[in-house]
């Protein structure tokens, strides 16, 4: 069994690695690599898309892959194979993206990724460092996570979701900021779970032993 850690050059991939490789030790979840070769990704058991920066920029260096959105695609929609995308990953998830110009997004949970705008101006953006989860649905991948429990947030845009349904968790930054997303084999988190001590290392052992 092997959980592949997508590289699209989006983001510095070593926290992500150790933790993923430490809970599937955990959980016996099997081998756990970082790869941007298609056809290793059409052979993973579960896949895992990280990345940092702009959205318009992270799509780009993915689709500049020859294959590998294909690849990533197959095995999710067509295979069924279970997906975490970690904050621009999740973000991608969504119809469409806002930051700089209006960018499409993979379409698999619809939504808009749009500005964060605080009501209150004293909440800065970027959104950083730790907050509050609140657990909208319960979800496989947050068994044992309850609300209250703090997760690590670095960023400035934030996914709003269509269908309420597919809001697992979310956080309130004077307003709400939804924080994990789901349906069928798809789940997102805005988060770095690898950045997250305990809470972040529990969902991570979750998806490795999850089987939608």
């Amino acid at each position: 069994m092997t959980t592949v850690l997508v590289d699209y050059s989006a983001g510095n991939l070593h926290s992500a690695e150790k933790a993923f490789q430490r809970m599937a030790r955990e959980v016996d979840a099997g081998e756990v690599i970082v790869t941007s070769d298609p056809d290793i990704v059409r052979r993973a058991e579960r896949i895992v898309l990280p990345g940092d920066g702009a959205f318009p920029a992270c799509r780009a260096a993915l689709f500049d892959l020859s294959g590998l959105f294909e690849a990533i695609e197959e095995r999710v929609i067509r295979d069924g194979r279970p997906f975490m995308g970690i904050c621009i990953g999740m973000q991608m998830l969504a119809t469409r993206g806002l930051e700089h110009r209006q960018t499409a997004g993979f379409d698999w949970i619809a939504g808009t990724v749009g500005p964060i705008t605080p009501s209150d101006d004293r909440l800065k953006v970027p959104h950083m460092g730790w907050n509050d989860l609140v657990i909208d649905h319960p979800h496989p991948v947050l068994a044992g996570v309850a609300t209250g429990q703090h997760a690590y947030f670095v960023h400035s845009y934030h996914f709003t979701v269509d269908d309420p349904g597919h809001r697992l968790a979310h956080v309130d930054y004077a307003g709400d900021i939804t924080t994990v997303v789901g349906r069928d084999n798809i789940v997102g988190t805005q988060f770095h779970p690898e950045k997250s001590q305990a809470t972040g290392l529990a969902i991570i052992a979750n998806f490795l032993d999850w089987s939608p």
